[in-house]
């Protein structure tokens, strides 16, 4: 059994830090699913991330284009959105598969709509409201990703 952590975010300050924290963790071959409803923080916490590894441009949510490049030294990042899927084989017709290697990190909004398509997460992260905030609770669904959250567990104890 894998272990999990959970954050309470006041606000999308809160949010951002968040995901620059994480991206010092992440390395290429991960996998990251972000789920949660609409607006909940998902698309927030993937900009935290690639300012967190050194991106200063943009940050687009990829719901209309299904995902977003991001080239960042020898690092290539992809950012998808499946919210638009209705059928999980569009994202075997999409041609999706390529991009999910050991040189990339795949940061995954909507992953339950490819289905059984998309393989198996290192981490995943549910973005919930609580009142007037959110809570991101972060599991591991992988050895690799058990080894990232134990990192980042002992960084925010230390």
């Amino acid at each position: 059994m894998y272990s999990s952590h959970v954050v309470k975010l006041d606000s999308e300050a809160a949010t951002l830090a968040l995901g620059e924290q994480l991206a010092t963790l992440l390395h290429p071959g991960l996998t990251v699913f972000l789920y949660g409803d609409l607006g909940a923080g998902k698309t927030t916490l993937a900009r935290g991330i690639l300012k967190g590894l050194g991106h200063h441009g943009k940050v687009r949510s990829p719901t209309y284009n299904l995902v977003e490049i991001y080239k960042l030294s020898r690092l290539y990042l992809y950012h998808f959105d499946f919210y638009r899927f209705n059928d999980p084989l569009e994202w075997e017709e999409a041609g999706f598969r390529e991009y999910f290697n050991q040189d990339s990190i795949c940061l995954v909004e909507w992953p339950e709509k490819a289905g059984e398509f998309l393989h198996a997460a290192d981490l995943e992260i549910r973005i919930s409201y609580s009142g007037t905030r959110r809570i991101a609770e972060f599991s591991a669904a992988t050895e690799a990703g058990e080894q990232c959250l134990s990192h980042w567990q002992k960084r925010v104890s230390d």
